[in-house]
């Protein structure tokens, strides 16, 4: 369906974007924007960009990664639900899942047009859920794609829940060990911008329900695809599930097996036992 579209003259300030997504979902039935939100001319930051990469494991190149994008879009899934015209915040909702594309390689002083726009409010059996989804392009040329799917617990949509479809996993012995310290959400935080307490306050963290604070799913997802650099190809997709958050500090395994489409990985207890997260990546050709 066609959406109006909201451009504005610059990424939002995240500290005022993140004060409005702070305030609790309404309860009742969920609403979401019906408009798109969209920034043209964004220059990427290379030094943050360098930053960015060490923190994930990257190794420094002329090209991005597909997270890195994600970044980017992030102060607009942040400005389009703080919107007086939705129910729904997204501090609160739970980032079950991600999926994004590189359809090719965008370097690095390629200046990028970002829109986000949320669709897809379905029934849970536990609230609401919806899809944030935004595009980078570069002279009208769509170069990344991705799609963050939230559940919202507590409010209401209409319809019957769709089953939920667990992704397999199988417990294996893990083929690295990651040593995450306790400062590592104030180490991520400072380059991807996102200031949500529970990942850097104890005090927070507990007050949703967490001992500790936990490691931001986007940071393990970018980790798990950093550790893949040089073995996907530059037009790729990578679908990830955030089974279980990770708790600082902490030793997480890693693991890794070819299948007919890509690789399959997951982020797991130091065991192998049990999933933290889990993601394919193959060809997006």
């Amino acid at each position: 369906m066609p959406h109006d579209v909201e451009l504005l003259d610059g990424l939002p300030a995240m500290g005022a974007a993140f004060a409005r997504a702070l305030v609790p979902s309404r309860q009742g039935e969920a609403r979401i924007p019906s408009h798109a939100v969209r920034v043209e001319g964004v220059t990427q930051d290379l030094a943050r960009l360098a930053a960015y990469s060490r923190v994930c494991g990257y190794t420094l190149r002329d090209t991005v990664p597909a997270t890195w994008i994600h970044v980017l879009t992030f102060p607009l899934h942040v400005s389009l639900l703080g919107d007086r015209r939705s129910s729904v915040r997204l501090v609160g909702a739970v980032h079950g899942s991600n999926s994004m594309t590189m359809h090719r390689a965008v370097h690095a002083a390629e200046e990028l047009a970002l829109e986000v726009r949320a669709e897809g409010l379905r029934p849970h059996a536990r609230g609401a859920m919806l899809d944030l989804v935004g595009t980078a392009s570069v002279d009208g040329e769509t170069v990344w794609s991705g799609v963050s799917t939230y559940l919202v617990s507590g409010m209401r949509v209409p319809g019957e829940p769709a089953e939920q479809v667990r992704d397999p996993f199988e417990p294996t012995a893990p083929l690295a060990l990651w040593r995450l310290g306790a400062d590592l959400g104030r180490r991520y935080r400072a380059v991807s911008q996102d200031p949500n307490p529970i990942h850097t306050n104890r005090v927070a963290a507990k007050a949703f329900g967490f001992a500790r604070p936990i490691i931001h799913g986007m940071w393990t997802h970018a980790r798990a695809l950093a550790a893949l650099e040089g073995r996907v190809p530059a037009a790729h997709t990578a679908d990830v599930s955030f089974v279980k958050p990770v708790l600082l500090p902490a030793t997480v395994g890693f693991s890794v097996t070819p299948d007919e489409d890509g690789f399959r990985a997951a982020v797991t207890t130091r065991d192998g036992a049990k999933p933290h997260l889990l993601m394919s990546a193959r060809s997006a050709s």
